[in-house]
């Protein structure tokens, strides 16, 4: 994979798409007709409103440029073509943790749309590094700040 690719699930790159119209189309307008009251309670020097919506419209322009970007060079991973005898982005994978038997389910995505309280998880993570590639039934040791954690990889599925 290309070092300036966008590694994506078509999940991922909907929700993208999603975002950056409703920035474009909804969001924009909103802005505007914010940023005209706040130009007509007049003096714009002392105006705080009209300096936090400009201040709030740069932030939206960037990331609007960041999506646009993000889509511009995205890959997306098809689901059909996954090989689930390993690992790969777009996988989700079942694990145990070995120390406190517990089962977790991740899917492993690119880092544009790793989301850990949705499980899904960058590929460039400490444990996506260590799961690309393995195939069930493997022991993936991940170093954590309270010391290494131990998983076994169960299962590999599509998502």
């Amino acid at each position: 994979m290309a070092k300036d690719e966008v590694i994506l699930t078509r999940e991922g790159l909907e929700k993208l798409q999603a975002e950056l119209d409703d920035l474009k189309y909804v969001k924009r307008k909103e802005l505007a007709a914010r940023i005209k009251l706040a130009i007509s309670y007049g003096d714009l020097k002392e105006n705080s409103e009209y300096h936090s919506a400009k201040e709030d419209q740069a932030f939206m322009e960037t990331r609007i440029t960041q999506l646009e970007k993000m889509l511009n060079k995205a890959k997306v991973v098809d689901a059909d073509e996954i090989d689930l005898s390993k690992v790969q982005i777009g996988s989700t994978v079942v694990l145990n943790d070995i120390e406190f038997a517990e089962k977790l389910s991740y899917q492993i995505v690119g880092p544009a749309e790793a989301d850990v309280a949705d499980n899904k998880i960058s590929y460039e993570s400490p444990l996506g590094k260590e799961l690309i590639g393995r195939r069930v039934g493997d022991v993936v040791r991940v170093d954590a700040p309270a010391g290494v954690v131990e998983y076994e990889l169960l299962e590999i599925r599509v998502q």
